[in-house]
């Protein structure tokens, strides 16, 4: 605790940004969000028509950004501190974000990545935006980033929430219990080869979401894999929907524990993709309700960004 009979140092004024991987809007973005993605590294041209295919299937664009504009509105309301948005991919970007939070006079910020579980394929590349974007938009800004929150109490019961609600709605349509697979994106094998936290954590935050929502019983698989040669983790969703099938099963639950918004992964990869799989095979493939904007899921953040300002200025 700070002794109020010594002089403080300024503690600045306290800000919050929340990091996303950022969509396209429409169509016409997709080759330059894909460039981005990839840093500059073109993708065959099958595969971006491809990625076209999918994003046409889902309303032509993302709500990625509008869901996450939405968290940010709302976590504004439950705390004292500014929030604003920075997308990896695409805009607004993380430089933009930097820019307009220092215009606004914050010089403390606590960076959160709507990813909760860390992989250096993904946080490790926020944290390397972020710092550069700094370097260059706003030298001497405080940032206090969140490595990783896939285990906050806030967040377990936000998916519980959403869990147990389709839980209970699968019980009144079909009667009876159902199967449920947690889900999250695979990353490469190699990644967690080299010691990376991702696949543990992932793996603790559907046994922590299990718990709170009293199953004993629950499979945990990797969805949207790379378009590349390299291996990547699993097991798959559609592997799992097979060994269900063969075991006679004619329905199962998803419930997303690596996503917080819906974007493509979710509404194609889940609910075009899984589903038709799952239909091929004898299966109804439902889905939990992504946390999206949910108060709960709102009061998580609130939550985790309070505790980090408060931690911090105990400790000047």
């Amino acid at each position: 605790m700070k002794d109020e009979s010594i002089p403080q140092p300024p503690q600045g004024r306290w800000g919050v940004l929340l990091l996303a991987h950022g969509a396209p809007d429409q169509l016409e973005d997709i080759p330059e969000f894909l460039r981005n993605v990839r840093e500059g590294r073109p993708l065959p041209e099958p595969a971006v028509k491809e990625i076209v295919r999918r994003y046409s299937l889902i309303g032509g664009g993302s709500p990625l950004l509008r869901l996450t504009t939405l968290q940010a509105e709302a976590l504004a309301k439950l705390i004292a501190h500014p929030v604003y948005v920075g997308m990896r991919n695409w805009k607004p970007f993380i430089p933009e974000a930097v820019r307009r939070l220092s215009d606004d006079g914050v010089e403390r910020v606590v960076a959160v990545c709507l990813a909760p579980q860390n992989s250096r394929t993904s946080i490790g590349l926020y944290r390397k935006y972020l710092a550069d974007a700094v370097a260059k938009v706003r030298p001497g800004l405080v940032v206090d980033f969140v490595e990783s929150w896939h285990d906050h109490p806030a967040l377990i019961e936000a998916f519980r929430e959403r869990a147990q609600a389709a839980l209970l709605d699968a019980k009144n349509q079909i009667g009876g219990p159902i199967p449920v697979i947690f889900t999250a994106h695979s990353v490469p094998e190699r990644t967690i080869a080299d010691g990376d936290p991702y696949e543990r954590q992932v793996r603790e935050t559907a046994a922590l979401v299990a718990r709170a929502t009293g199953l004993n019983e629950y499979r945990l698989a990797f969805q949207s894999q790379g378009m590349t040669a390299e291996k990547w983790i699993g097991p798959t969703v559609e592997s799992q929907i097979d060994d269900l099938a063969q075991a006679g099963g004619k329905n199962v639950l998803l419930v997303p524990v690596g996503f917080v918004s819906d974007h493509v992964e979710i509404l194609y990869d889940i609910d075009v993709l899984f589903r038709d799989y799952g239909k091929a095979r004898g299966v109804s493939v439902r889905r939990s309700e992504s946390l999206n904007a949910s108060p709960k899921f709102v009061a998580a953040l609130a939550s985790l960004v309070s505790a980090r300002i408060g931690i911090i200025n105990d400790n000047l």
